[in-house]
């Protein structure tokens, strides 16, 4: 009798087999002539050589449509298995940035974030300069995460300068790790909506995705990742050149922020204020900027962001 062995490579077994295995036992209905076990993140089947060559290719596909989606249940797996097409039905909408945690769909909102996908497409490095509750945290991970399952990069590089605490974080309780993770939060929440807790916990034990401030990039040359700096306004000079001459090959880098909310202290040039009178002509950079109307908070940021505006016209 022949063998075929298939690893679920980046996948969470629990998601995949489902509850009490319940999408391993509807995959099994349609090979009733093959013998088929799970352990954990192994498959094996037992059967003829040309029955196991059609399983094996159906059951990658599965994988791919996880890998891709989050999710699969009986309708997918009966798409998948029956049908005699590629995977062209499989491929994500251009509209929809990621699959996140049960098929939650992640697109972007605004006009302004659908050209982060252009902008992502046309630059090796892009700036987005905007206010609050413009989904510029939360959109740049998606476009990260959207790379990362296309193969189009290695790794995902999260950073933010840690200004809110002085870069001096020795005065605070706990070791390194807890001491970052408060400034770091919403990247980790953003990823925390768009993969699920296994996978993401794996990533960032094998280092494919890292979440680190910013001093940490000093003297690292970031290769075949995508890269994103966020709260880009609390860079200083010097950082921000030290992280833009971080790229390396087959690199994305999107720098994100809000010039309206600096925490340096008054003396202190923004990196990122500086970096967008030195940087708006270079060829293969791209600039874009969102405004109060890109807000996809509570109605109400967006009455907030104009009142202040309003007092600080005045001032």
């Amino acid at each position: 009798m022949n063998e075929r062995i298939i690893e679920l490579t980046d996948i969470a077994p629990k998601d995949f087999w489902g509850a009490q295995d319940a999408h391993l036992e509807t995959i099994k209905k349609y090979y009733p002539k093959l013998k088929i076990v799970a352990r954990g993140s192994t498959l094996k089947a037992f059967g003829e050589k040309e029955l196991l060559d059609e399983f094996e290719i159906r059951f990658k596909r599965l994988m791919l449509h996880f890998t891709r989606f989050n999710s699969i249940d009986d309708n997918v797996i009966d798409r998948v298995i029956s049908s005699d097409a590629n995977t062209e039905h499989m491929k994500p909408s251009d509209k929809i940035l990621v699959h996140g945690l049960g098929g939650k769909l992640i697109k972007a909102m605004t006009e302004n974030q659908k050209k982060l996908l252009d902008y992502m497409a046309k630059n090796d490095m892009f700036f987005a300069f905007c206010p609050a509750g413009t989904g510029k945290t939360y959109t740049g991970v998606a476009l990260a995460v959207k790379a990362l399952k296309e193969k189009q990069v290695k790794r995902i590089i999260l950073t933010r300068p840690a200004v809110e605490a002085g870069e001096n974080l020795g005065f605070l309780p706990g070791d390194m790790k807890e001491k970052l993770d408060p400034y770091m939060q919403p990247l980790y929440d953003a990823l925390r909506d768009m993969l699920p807790p296994e996978k993401l916990e794996d990533y960032i034990l094998k280092g494919i995705i890292q979440i680190a401030p910013l001093a940490f990039m000093r003297g690292r040359t970031l290769d075949n990742a995508f890269v994103i700096l966020d709260e880009a306004q609390n860079t200083t000079h010097n950082q921000m050149k030290m992280f833009l001459t971080r790229m390396g090959k087959n690199a994305k880098f999107m720098i994100t922020g809000d010039p309206g909310q600096i925490d340096l202290p008054r003396s202190t040039t923004s990196g990122l204020k500086e970096a967008l009178l030195v940087l708006k002509d270079v060829e293969g950079i791209g600039i874009i900027y969102l405004d109060d109307k890109d807000v996809v908070r509570h109605r109400l940021v967006k009455k907030v962001i104009e009142a202040y505006k309003r007092l600080e016209h005045q001032g």
